[in-house]
């Protein structure tokens, strides 16, 4: 039986993949695939770490959720998804993490897709 704390980890890791669900197609290939990998980079982190990392994925979760059921009405193309960082928070990032927010930035802004992504069209 899981403890308490993977149940909660596994909740949240579920939740943040059903949101991103309502992203335009591009940003969910690319969310999707982050969150993973950072998901799977944290398993064996210190207890410092994961309760920071958990605080800012409890935070990124809750602001994509609102920003979802803002966007009900529209189209998914035409809402702006995310929110700016302050500096108080860019200033607490390391070297590495700073890279990969920037990495993120140019993956994000792409004017031509790495991949062609598709919808699925089939029912399951």
């Amino acid at each position: 039986m899981a403890t308490p704390h993977v149940s909660r980890v596994r909740s949240l890791y579920k939740r943040i993949l059903v949101l991103h669900r309502f992203l335009p197609i591009d940003l969910r290939a690319l969310g999707d695939q982050y969150v993973k990998e950072e998901f799977r980079r944290h398993r064996a982190a210190s207890a410092a770490e994961v309760t920071s990392f958990m605080t800012e994925w409890e935070s990124y979760r809750d602001t994509l959720q609102t920003q979802v059921l803002q966007s009900a009405p529209h189209q998914p193309d035409s809402v702006r998804f995310g929110a700016d960082l302050s500096e108080g928070k860019l200033s607490d990032f390391q070297d590495e993490q700073i890279g990969q927010l920037y990495e993120l930035l140019l993956e994000s802004t792409k004017p031509s897709r790495q991949f062609d992504i598709q919808e699925d069209s089939s029912t399951k």
